[in-house]
């Protein structure tokens, strides 16, 4: 899971994109002349929530993939930049970061071509996986462990307007609503005398065009991009309309369950790429947009406070079944968070009286034997301070505890108990420390390959008691 986002601002932002319809000439007032003030505060909040999760992964994209001078930048598109060792507390790119399996982070740009993923053959007690994210944030493919084996293969991922029959060599074809997505990999790191074990895999790691696997002839370039910079700083204002109509060129044709929604979205100037000037605005109508952003904010923050778990916020399309608010909670939470049948996140940020936890009091956090979480693969428990949702430097540099935790100590009846505190809680209880920030902190615990009883709740996550 990663970052809670901001946005741009352009005034009078017009991107245009070669071979989009000329239907843009019309201004920004005359596609919002058919709402009402009322009216356009109610689409605008609803459109808010719709886009916030496509405005942060385009924050992303546009660091990973476009801005050289953007010390996350992965090379551009096509190319994967793995990384080696687990995030510390000095990392502060993302928030709620992954502290158990190092990345390799990839973005294609399907226009012109398909690509191929080749992934070597993975040693089966390797838990590896390749998460595939569309424009939208939906998680759409999957490939590793859990879904197509440690065995390795070739696994093509085409765009919205591809229509070729499966290549020759391919052991299976995705294909995506977006002409840009984003994989996320993952490789189980086991403490640090196995980085370079895990190295030597994530090397093998391959991206290609379909035409350089196939070695022949590649398809004619397609038009460049003038890709928009990203300004955070006006990230939630009017102008995420801009962002969102520059966004919405590539994700056509626009997905049968949206049409109606697009229809409404247009009344405010939300369309396909359209240009937006908010200045050209009725001063009522801005008004209206204005407020309903601000309703949207609201909703978002409500809907946040509320959400303790991963296990229905992520996934594809289908699994998050037109809830918009609730995809916008995942991006907020925790952009990128994995599909739950392949990990599930849940944890707490108060005690049994519903009162933040904060450092300076200890707690311990029990498990019974027949309550550990239950995972096929494996399971740990992270530490991130509040508000900003970064790993806790500490004494003992441990950002997360799980059973892979080297030394941790069980009880003489098989429970489990975790000291959570500032201070350490003893010589003879340290093994089993984890170490939290003086002021506030949640815990997040991730169960790769979750059982059944995550699901339909036999399982819960302890409440931490006061020591």
């Amino acid at each position: 899971m990663m970052t809670l986002p901001k946005f741009l601002g352009i005034g009078a932002l017009c991107i245009t994109f070669a071979g989009m319809p000329p239907a843009h000439a019309q201004s920004a007032s005359e596609a919002t002349a058919t709402a009402s003030p009322d009216e356009a505060r109610g689409i605008a909040k609803d459109a808010f929530i719709y886009a916030y999760p496509m405005l942060f992964n385009y924050k992303t994209m546009y660091a990973q993939a476009i801005d050289p001078a953007d010390k996350t930048y992965v090379g551009g598109f096509g190319k994967f930049r793995n990384y080696s060792h687990p995030y510390g507390p000095e990392n502060k790119d993302i928030v709620t970061p992954n502290n158990d399996t190092p990345y390799s982070w990839a973005w294609l740009d399907l226009r012109r071509e398909p690509w191929v993923l080749t992934v070597p053959v993975v040693p089966k007690q390797r838990y590896f996986v390749f998460q595939w994210i569309d424009l939208f944030t939906y998680n759409f493919a999957y490939v590793g462990s859990r879904t197509t084996g440690n065995e390795g293969g070739h696994y093509l991922f085409a765009g919205p307007n591809w229509h070729g029959e499966t290549p020759k060599g391919i052991d299976k074809v995705f294909r995506s609503e977006t002409d840009f997505i984003l994989t996320l990999g993952r490789t189980a790191l086991n403490g640090p005398g196995d980085v370079k074990a895990m190295q030597t895999i994530q090397k093998q790691y391959r991206l290609a065009p379909l035409s350089s696997f196939e070695h022949t002839q590649a398809p004619p370039p397609v038009p460049k991009i003038e890709f928009p910079k990203w300004d955070e700083t006006k990230a939630t204002s009017i102008n995420f309309i801009s962002y969102l109509n520059f966004l919405l060129q590539f994700t056509q044709p626009i997905a049968p369950s949206e049409r109606e929604l697009m229809q409404r979205f247009s009344k405010i100037g939300i369309g396909p790429g359209k240009p937006f000037d908010p200045s050209t605005l009725p001063l009522e109508t801005r008004q209206g947009i204005e407020a309903g952003i601000a309703d949207g904010k609201a909703a978002l923050a409500d809907a946040e406070k509320h959400t303790t778990s991963s296990y229905d916020i992520f996934g594809s399309r289908e699994d998050l079944k037109g809830d918009y608010m609730k995809h916008a909670v995942a991006a907020a939470m925790g952009i990128y968070g994995n599909t739950k049948e392949e990990a599930v996140y849940v944890g707490t940020r108060v005690n049994a009286d519903k009162q933040q936890l904060i450092g300076s009091q200890p707690y311990v956090i029990h498990f019974d034997k027949q309550d550990l979480p239950p995972a096929k693969f494996f399971w740990s428990m992270t530490m991130y301070d509040l508000p900003a949702r970064h790993l806790v430097a500490n004494p003992i540099n441990r950002y997360s505890i799980g059973d892979r935790t080297k030394g941790l100590k069980y009880n003489a009846d098989g429970s489990l108990d975790i000291y959570v505190q500032q201070t350490s809680p003893g010589t003879d209880r340290e093994s089993n420390w984890l170490p939290a920030p003086e002021g506030p902190y949640t815990v997040i615990a991730r169960m790769y390959g979750p059982g059944p009883s995550v699901f339909d709740g036999a399982w819960k996550f302890p409440t931490p008691q006061k020591q």
